[in-house]
């Protein structure tokens, strides 16, 4: 007998419906930024403008905690956006990338291991479809000419990070660059003529993977460390070495230091 004092039941079609399977809900475009909804409907073969999208899946890599922390509130507050990994420098970066399905890198530049740049250069080549944006403090021409050969596509100041970083991500998805204010793009076009007409000086007489037995020599790594760290053996790392003191003119640890610090591939 049926309790007067409880709520009836759902009608028979009532329950029909809500044993259906979950669909998602679809937003029109006027719930969304155009931006937003423009990734959405080229992100997804056959979609049209009016679905929701996925979120943009990102790594975010920064050796400073607290500035991390700061940019996953940014990231994470906007409806289209997820960190899924964080690291805490270049080379766990890497690592990161390995374990975590991202869509988007957004790399600090000075860190220790492994550079942003250098990061971005081993996951250019680990995942060619991971967009990369290099997130900084430092406004700084040669910085944003190497994060561009690196393989980024946006260089966003720390400074306006709140106000450019979302904007960044959106743009990285579209396959469009994106540049902070400061960067004048009669100075891009004059650096790529140069680049065409093979005017550019080289920037870099070592490989990157002599780069990157120079960063860590320089940061004090012992051979045993370095060979590690690269999955390389001790004999690799000696012969690394003696290649770069005789390829830069050098005579010892100190002087290798004194050059990354010059190259800007650690901190004074």
């Amino acid at each position: 007998m049926t309790d007067p004092s409880l709520p009836e039941g759902p009608a028979p079609s009532e329950r029909s419906a809500r044993s259906k399977p979950y669909e998602p809900y679809e937003r029109s475009a006027q719930d969304e930024p155009s931006a937003y909804v423009g990734y959405a409907a080229s992100a997804v073969p056959g979609a049209s403008r009016a679905s929701a999208p996925v979120k943009i899946r990102i790594l975010l890599a920064d050796d400073h905690a607290l500035v991390r922390r700061g940019v996953r509130l940014i990231l994470d507050r906007e409806p289209d956006l997820e960190v899924v990994a964080e690291a805490g420098d270049g080379a766990e970066a890497i690592d990161m990338a390995r374990a975590h399905e991202a869509d988007l890198a957004v790399l600090d530049i000075a860190m220790p291991r492994l550079t942003g740049l250098q990061a971005a250069r081993e996951l250019t080549a680990l995942k060619p479809g991971l967009r990369i944006l290099m997130l900084t403090m430092h406004d700084n021409e040669q910085y944003l000419f190497q994060a561009l050969k690196s393989g980024a596509c946006g260089y966003v100041l720390k400074s306006v990070a709140d106000r450019d970083l979302v904007a960044a991500c959106r743009a990285a998805m579209r396959d469009e660059p994106f540049l902070y204010p400061g960067a004048v793009t009669a100075l891009i076009r004059n650096y790529l003529d140069r680049v065409r007409h093979g005017e550019e000086t080289s920037d870099h007489i070592l490989t990157p993977r002599e780069e990157e037995v120079l960063k860590l020599v320089a940061e004090g790594h012992s051979s045993k460390e370095i060979a590690e760290i690269l999955f390389i053996s001790i004999k690799t790392v000696q012969r690394h070495r003696a290649n770069l003191l005789q390829k830069l003119g050098l005579r010892d640890r100190l002087e290798l230091t004194r050059y990354a610090i010059r190259a800007g591939l650690i901190e004074p």
